[in-house]
């Protein structure tokens, strides 16, 4: 892979990490818009949507509220089609969900060395805060930014990384190894986005209605 492509994953990563909390929030840090277009800067499209459903399905199970911890999965995301695409073929999927599952438990741990970093420049300047200070105000921001953008492209860098370790050793893995983490990644994947459904329907009167239509979307592509 060539240093430009790289060095476009990263600029890309990075603004998906931005996008999570900072700027520009226009949910281009979901999966399922951050694999495609990683797998566009590769030349891979197909690797890239199917990376972005995969990692989809695992952030379906994530509750972004408050202080709660939890994986970042748009630079992970990233990651992953490139570890995927440097494996080719459907047993890198596999490799890249293991690149990538790595990089958002990193990631969410960035978070969180993030909000106490940003909570200590907010005490320094409480005072200035509280008597109104505009220009204090801006700079707290500009720098939470800043800190956040420096943050995404460690991340991203770190998952690239990997992918690139991934890159030496897909070789000299078998097949049947390789396939089998896809299938348990696939399995793993499809198991989160379950669990975060069902906890979004609870189990009163909706959960009905959501099994039936189950049922009915699937006996539908079926028959079709």
């Amino acid at each position: 892979m060539s240093l430009e492509v790289q060095l476009l994953l990263l600029a890309w990563g990075t603004l998906v990490g931005l996008d999570l909390v900072s700027v520009p929030q226009i949910m281009i840090a979901r999966p399922i818009v951050a694999g495609p277009i990683a797998g566009a800067l590769l030349g891979d499209v197909r690797t890239g949507l199917e990376v972005g459903v995969l990692f989809e399905l695992f952030q379906y199970d994530v509750l972004p509220m408050g202080a709660t911890r939890y994986p970042e999965y748009g630079p992970a995301t990233v990651a992953a089609v490139s570890a995927a695409h440097a494996a080719a073929g459907a047993p890198g999927i596999g490799l890249g969900a293991l690149v990538g599952l790595v990089t958002g438990m990193l990631g969410g741990a960035s978070l969180h060395v993030l909000r106490r970093l940003n909570a200590g420049a907010v005490r320094v300047a409480a005072g200035a805060l509280e008597a109104g200070d505009a220009r204090v105000l801006m700079h707290v921001h500009v720098m939470g930014i800043v800190r956040d953008g420096l943050r995404a492209a460690l991340v991203t860098a770190t998952g690239l990384a990997l992918a690139e370790v991934v890159r030496f050793v897909a070789g000299a893995l078998s097949v049947r190894g390789v396939t089998l983490l896809g299938v348990a990644a696939v399995a793993a994947a499809v198991a989160a986005a379950s669990a975060g459904t069902l906890r979004v329907v609870g189990r009163g009167p909706s959960l009905p209605w959501f099994i039936a239509g189950v049922l009915g979307g699937a006996l539908m592509a079926w028959v079709r």
